[in-house]
């Protein structure tokens, strides 16, 4: 699908835009006045004003001149492009003009209940079509967007019946064009999407065209959160101090972000200390509903985060893209999709007194991900949803990229709608979003007989079969039993080294590794707790259970339990709300005397970022060989995420975090060992500690008010004053610094022309990689600390940076010279070209030399050799990150042979420019006999017109075998991207024709 207008428009528009840029030309070249203008009239002017982002800029010129001032002695190139506004608006009329929507008449006024309307919508009902009704709810959302932006070039009428259709054409796999409301970013993944559209706006630059073409189109609001580490803890200073580091390392970064909220139209710049990106979309950005000029139309958004989903339980349709599609969706691409499948969630009955939301996630999480779902939504409906707050929903939503769904969708009903009260939305806002939604057949009402709708497949949960539960101790679906969770960590001790093992022998299973902690006599043991966070997206939006481990700290320390002071603890809220309810329950004290001080406002442990822990812990955990724990309440715990020396990750409700780190293990039974003795000697058992359902629910029914919402977010965007004192250049074009180790122009325009460089088969390639199942974005994109002997550090130190300012990979997403070094540097990547030797290596096969990933591959690439990947199954699966994409398109990846892929990233390595493969089922490396010693060549057709999605191509090597995989071009829209080199030159080639 390319963007143009159709086809008679298009050609008048260039004919007509050909011969204003003429009569320029030759007006410019005789030096003359315009025909029947007097000189007085000439030199006569007016002023002109022309707005971007907020600002005005005021030029003299004649009145006839249409914004060009002609005795400039500015290019005619410039010239011309100061006509390129005026020439974008008769083009965007013509379009119009030659395009009559092809559903206009189902468009449909919404009455206000006082007089007057809200604005019009595309009415579904008004299509008089059956199968609407019994279409999912999700569904539902991508059927509207198709309507209203159907222009029968970019969204066809067939696509709209395909959608329809929905029960017929979703088992096909067929391809659908979707156009979201909007595009979310956080800054670890906003950084280098707004270094994409600076570099963007050079290429275009350099072929000539109007820079100024890459803006947003949608809005796109970016919520800086990534960055806050965990530095000072158990401190009533350490918000403060944690945020000052924060600026003192990412000042380029922030800075940057901040030109590019100047810079761009339609981009708001939520500033640091001010939440995590979800909890803010959940509770401020999410619209619901849009009204654009009159236009009413649901809320829809794709974001850079994989945790986007978290919306769904607002009944916004949202989901987590690569930032590199999320480029795209902000340039007015509409995105290629698959039809998704959509799997119905039955809930009913009552989760039972005690239990979290966090446990039914859990159980939820493990219940999808056996049943199946990559590549689906999945909906929830039944009586047990008028059990679960809002909260509660989006917790579940939250998850979804750990079960593995596109989508975990909670419809729009009454609890949505109480939910907008309490979070500050006007009155007249909620009824414009009920009104719209019930006209539109998008509301529950569960008060109301139910129209039965169809869905793939079908699972039910009764919700009091929940149990009180965690995961780990490597991967978020490995759920345990919280009574079945000490026979479990001993049964991972003694398994060989997996998912579910360590392979400690037996012998040093009870090993005491002592040591002194502050001058104070400390010992560690396998399964000891060193890192206990209330952390993370999933929970923080959740008064019930931050509010429970309120409770749980209150009792403990009214008993006089205390956690030990070498466990790191850390209270990460989602918002400045929760500050305010936890203050107002009187809750916060007792957090605080256990160690649980709020240490800032974003994403820390979770993703990585939980700052050193004390030296004397990391050293006995490494000399010892200590199997240390991490408890937190996250939704990822990948080994080597949290942290490097925690091998044994748990995830768990914000109150069970509190409960672990009073135990100071995770090898304890609760209901049978007691977790401390009292003040008076006596034993103190889990039961003792842990709050009811009631009084949970009569804390937050007290604490948690409208108000505390509406005074959060009505200063959200004034920024903090660390934030206002930054100073920023200004200009649409980014002036690059060469020196800076942040922000650095990525090389992936040079040389760029607007011919597309065509389908091309891979000759003769090495393996740079040989990977088993289950490898994860965290194990490819470069994440958490550089490592000190790395060659990002090598990189870094040889331009002066001190080991103490290397910061995370995270905070330099922006600079493609340390993330290629990053790149496969995960110190537990598991090669299997290394013979069993984990670690961020590989073999050099020409000269079997054993070097870094990086230094492997540059030596390929200075040999003009192109590379591969081999791997199992799961390839990519985890946040979706572009960096896994974009590193190894760095690195001289051409391919990646798997036996399957995640979702995401399969898309962001074909926008790369990266072929996936397939093996036939059945078949891997392994059955095949692939060593990864092999040279490999890919029998791709040369012409892009010859290559079908899904189409089987031949692979040989240099050793004799052939073998056949399947091509994973999903879509012909990710063909033409390959055709282009991938989806940046592809936006860029078809703007400039436009």
């Amino acid at each position: 699908m390319y963007i143009t207008a159709s086809t008679s428009a298009s050609s008048l528009l260039r004919a007509s835009r050909s011969r204003l840029i003429s009569s320029l030309s030759s007006f410019k070249t005789s030096s003359s006045l315009p025909p029947k203008v007097s000189p007085s009239s000439f030199v006569a002017q007016r002023s002109l004003s022309f707005s971007s982002a907020g600002r005005s800029l005021r030029c003299s010129v004649p009145r006839w001149s249409h914004g060009v001032d002609w005795r400039s002695p500015l290019s005619l190139r410039a010239q011309i492009r100061a006509v390129a506004p005026i020439i974008d608006r008769l083009e965007r009329t013509f379009a119009t003009m030659a395009t009559e929507h092809a559903f206009k008449g189902i468009l449909t006024s919404l009455p206000k209940p006082g007089g007057g309307e809200f604005g019009k919508f595309y009415s579904l009902p008004a299509l008089n079509d059956p199968r609407i009704d019994k279409l999912p709810y999700s569904i539902r959302i991508l059927l509207e967007s198709a309507i209203r932006n159907c222009d029968n070039f970019q969204v066809k009428k067939e696509d709209v019946e395909k959608i329809i259709d929905w029960e017929n054409t979703a088992p096909k796999q067929v391809e659908i064009p979707f156009k979201p409301a909007r595009v979310l970013l956080q800054d670890f993944t906003g950084v280098p999407a707004v270094v994409d559209l600076a570099c963007m706006r050079d290429a275009m630059n350099k072929l000539g065209s109007d820079s100024n073409k890459i803006n947003p189109l949608v809005p796109v609001d970016l919520v800086v959160d990534h960055s806050v580490q965990v530095d000072v803890t158990r401190s009533e200073n350490a918000v403060q101090a944690n945020m000052e580091i924060e600026f003192q390392r990412n000042k380029e970064r922030f800075a940057f972000l901040k030109w590019g909220s100047d810079a761009f139209h339609n981009m708001l710049v939520v500033p640091p200390g001010s939440g995590i990106v979800h909890q803010v979309n959940l509770e401020y950005l999410g619209r619901v509903v849009f009204n654009n000029d009159g236009i009413l139309y649901p809320d829809s958004v794709v974001g850079t985060d994989s945790h986007t989903t978290m919306i769904d339980g607002l009944g916004v349709a949202g989901w987590g893209v690569g930032g590199i599609e999320a480029e795209a969706a902000m340039l007015g691409q509409p995105m290629s999709m698959v039809l998704p499948g959509v799997v119905g969630f039955k809930l009913s009955g009552k989760l039972h007194n005690g239990v979290t939301a966090t446990d039914l996630v859990l159980t939820v999480t493990q219940m999808l991900r056996k049943h199946g779902v990559v590549g689906k939504f999945v909906e929830f409906y039944g009586d047990g949803m008028g059990e679960l707050s809002l909260a509660d929903r989006a917790t579940i939503a939250n998850m979804s990229p750990e079960y593995g769904a596109t989508m975990g969708f909670f419809p729009v009903d009454r609890v949505t709608l109480q939910y907008l009260k309490l979070t500050g939305r006007s009155d007249e806002t909620v009824a414009m979003i009920e009104g719209y939604l019930r006209a539109n057949n998008m509301f529950v009402d569960y008060n109301e007989p139910q129209q039965e709708r169809v869905y793939s497949s079908y699972l039910e949960l009764n919700l009091a079969d929940v149990e009180p539960c965690i995961s780990g101790p490597k991967r978020p679906h490995d759920r345990v039993p919280l009574k079945e969770m000490k026979a479990d960590w001993h049964s991972c001790l003694n398994n060989k080294v997996g998912f579910k093992g360590f392979a400690v022998p037996k012998e040093a299973q009870e090993k005491v590794a002592k040591f002194s902690f502050h001058g104070q006599p400390s010992e560690l043991k396998h399964g000891s707790v060193v890192i206990a966070a209330i952390t993370s997206c999933t929970n923080t939006s959740n008064p019930s259970v931050m509010l429970g481990a309120g409770l749980v700290a209150k009792k403990a320390s009214e008993l006089g339990l205390q956690v030990k002071p070498w466990v790191k603890t850390s209270l990460a809220p989602g918002s400045g709300v929760v500050t305010k309810y936890l203050l107002a329950s009187g809750l916060q004290k007792y957090l605080n005397q256990q160690g649980f001080n709020i240490v800032g406002y974003g994403c820390t442990t979770c993703i990585g970022n939980s700052g050193d822990l004390d030296e004397s812990v990391a050293s006995a955990i490494t000399e010892n060989d200590i199997v240390a724990a991490a408890v937190l309440s996250g939704n990822r715990n990948f080994e080597g995420r949290v942290h490097a020396l925690t091998r044994a990750n748990y995830l768990a409700s914000p109150p069970l975090v509190v409960a672990y780190a009073l135990a100071g293990t995770v090898d304890i039974d609760f209901e049978k060992e007691p977790i401390g003795t009292d003040k008076a000697g006596k034993s103190v058992y889990f039961k003792d500690i842990w709050p009811t359902t009631e009084e949970i629910a009569e804390v937050v029914q007290s604490s948690v008010l409208p108000d505390m919402f509406r005074s959060t977010y009505e200063s959200i965007t004034k920024g903090n004053p660390m934030w206002n004192q930054l100073s920023v250049p200004g200009g649409t074009l980014y002036s690059w610094d060469t020196n800076s180790t942040y922000i650095h122009e990525p090389p992936y325009f040079k040389g760029m022309t607007m011919d597309p460089p065509g389908a091309h088969g891979i000759k003769d390639a090495y393996c740079l990689l040989n990977f088993g199942d289950s490898i994860t974005t965290d194990h490819i994109s470069p994440a958490g600390s550089i490592h000190k002997d790395s060659p990002a550090a090598k990189y870094l130190l040889e331009r002066g940076v001190e080991r103490k300012d290397f910061n995370s990979y995270g905070s330099r997403r922006g600079n493609d010279e340390v993330m290629a070094r990053g790149t496969f540097a995960n110190i537990r990547i598991v090669n299997k070209l290394l013979n069993g030797e984990v670690g961020p290596k590989t073999v050099h096969v020409p000269t079997g030399e054993k070097l870094y990933v990086f230094d492997a591959a540059m030596k390929y690439k200075t040999a003009c050799h192109d590379t591969i990947i081999l791997a199992g199954a799961e390839y990519g699966s985890g946040s979706s990150r572009d960096w896994a994409a974009k590193g190894p398109m760095l690195l001289g990846v051409k391919a990646v042979i798997a036996k399957s892929f995640e979702r995401i990233h399969r898309s962001n390595l074909v926008g790369m420019g990266i072929v996936p493969l397939c093996f036939k089922t059945g078949e891997d490396a392994d059955m095949l006999g692939l060593t990864g010693h092999e040279r490999y060549t890919i029998d791709l057709p040369s012409k892009i017109s010859d290559i079908r999605p899904g189409q089987d191509v031949t692979v040989t090597t240099d050793t004799g075998k052939s073998f056949t995989c399947t091509v994973r071009f999903d879509t012909e829209v990710e063909l033409a991207y390959f055709n282009h080199g991938g989806i940046l030159p592809y936006v860029i080639r078809n703007l400039i024709q436009q």
